[in-house]
């Protein structure tokens, strides 16, 4: 079976952890709980009669002060920025994390995930700037922790890049 490693960077609280145990686990807890270095999960997705085991890297928020080591990144096959639609600045810092993990590794495709759709945003983008982002990504998509929103088909759509 082919095993793909994949990591999830973004900001401290956009829902990264949630984002994981709701493809995992099929669940959603209102309770949070920081990650504290790495934390890995496991679930195999199946498609035509092909399985792909992926490896799933929740690492740390990460901040403007202490970044984040790309090492992590290493070997991984896609990694994920996810921000926050309810905090604007949020976008700031994934686009800044987004900078630092295309510094060292150009190659791995980069997914974007805009988070927490089931609450209101506190931003817009207008056209032109969603689609100057999303030139940088392999994928722009919006999810929904909480209510499930897109999440499977992420990491479907992941899977079988």
């Amino acid at each position: 079976m082919i095993q793909k490693k994949v990591c999830i960077l973004g900001p401290t609280g956009v829902g990264k952890t949630s984002l994981i145990k709701q493809f995992v686990e099929g669940i959603f807890s209102e309770k949070y709980k920081t990650t504290i270095g790495v934390k890995i999960d496991k679930k195999q997705v199946n498609k035509e009669g092909r399985g792909i085991q992926l490896l799933i890297w929740d690492l740390e928020g990460i901040d403007r002060y202490c970044g984040f080591n790309p090492r992590y990144l290493r070997g991984a096959s896609a990694y994920i920025v996810v921000v926050d639609q309810t905090r604007s600045q949020s976008l700031t810092e994934g686009m800044e994390i987004l900078e630092l993990a295309k510094e060292h590794y150009p190659d791995i495709p980069a997914f974007f995930v805009i988070n927490k759709t089931d609450l209101p945003t506190s931003w817009h983008w207008s056209e032109d700037e969603l689609d100057s982002y999303s030139q940088k990504f392999a994928l722009l998509t919006k999810t929904s922790a909480k209510t499930g929103e897109n999440v499977e088909s992420l990491f479907n759509t992941i899977a079988f890049w």
